[in-house]
C-alpha cells in the first residue's frame, strides 16, 4: 500500500489506538506527574511519526522515526513503574506492553525500509 497521507501508516495508526487506551486507563490516576509522562511519550510516538512524514525527507523521517521508536521505549519503561505500583491490572500491563512492542518493531521495519 503507498503511503499518501499519515493516516496512511500503519505504525501511526497503532500508536493512536495505544495513545487512546493509555489516556483512558490514566485518565483518573491521581499520581499527576507519572499520568502526564506516560501521556506525553504515548502522544510523542504518534506525533513523531506524523511530523517525520510531512517534512518530506527520507532523511528528517528516519530522525523524527527514531524519536517515536524511543518515546515507545519510554511507555513501556513506565508501564513496568504502571504494574508495580497497582496502577494498572496485569491484563492491562500485558496488552498495552504487546501493543508497544508491535508499534516498536512496526518502526523499525519503517526505518529500515528508508
Amino acid at each position: 500500500m503507498k503511503i499518501e497521507k499519515i493516516e496512511d501508516i500503519q505504525a501511526w495508526q497503532k500508536a493512536r489506538t495505544a495513545c487512546v487506551l493509555i489516556y483512558k486507563i490514566f485518565d483518573q490516576s491521581k499520581d499527576f506527574k507519572f499520568r502526564d509522562q506516560i501521556q506525553s511519550a504515548s502522544v510523542s510516538v504518534m506525533n513523531n511519526i506524523a511530523e517525520g512524514y510531512e517534512r518530506k525527507g527520507c532523511k528528517e523521517l528516519g530522525k523524527f522515526l527514531y524519536i517515536a521508536k524511543g518515546s515507545a521505549g519510554e511507555v513501556r519503561s513506565m508501564l513496568y513503574l504502571a504494574l508495580d505500583l497497582k496502577y494498572i491490572s496485569k491484563e492491562s500491563f500485558e496488552n498495552l506492553l504487546n501493543l508497544y512492542i508491535e508499534i516498536s518493531r512496526m518502526l523499525a521495519g519503517f526505518i529500515r525500509s528508508l
